[in-house]
């Protein structure tokens, strides 16, 4: 098992035990203890979840993109994901935390409903699979 499936399938966990995170909550966690994917992973990695996860997304989310194991795993579920990930004009990269959070807010086409907690757990394994497979992160499949 890689690193990255390790700490995938431990972010299956976490939100089974934790919770996902409503679609429309403005930050990467909530006060009950819920979480976004991308917050899963990073509590996964790190065994915390910062206070500014709950009260200030700015922080969360650099928090979130200075952690490379977090960011290695996020980009392994962005990659199993049926969407593209959108691109950030700014930096000119993919934008994969954002890619999981629309993801889980929109109405997914497949589904025909938005993702919730099972969904959420089952991407984590499909990535984690492919993370234990697979040399390299796949290039985005062309819509």
């Amino acid at each position: 098992m890689s690193e990255t499936g390790f700490i995938l399938r431990a972010a299956q966990q976490t939100l089974n035990t934790h919770g996902l995170i409503n679609h429309d909550h403005p930050h990467f966690a909530d006060t009950q203890g819920r979480h976004d994917i991308a917050a899963a992973i990073f509590r996964t990695v790190t065994g915390t979840t910062p206070h500014a996860f709950t009260t200030n997304a700015d922080t969360a989310r650099l928090l979130i993109e200075t952690n490379e194991p977090a960011m290695t795993a996020i980009r392994w579920v962005s990659a199993v994901l049926p969407t593209q990930p959108p691109h950030d004009q700014d930096t000119g990269l993919d934008d994969h935390i954002e890619h999981l959070a629309r993801w889980i807010s929109e109405p997914d086409f497949y589904l025909g409903r938005r993702p919730n907690t099972s969904d959420a757990i089952g991407i984590l394994a499909r990535a984690a699979d492919a993370a234990d497979n697979v040399t390299d992160i796949p290039l985005q499949r062309a819509a």
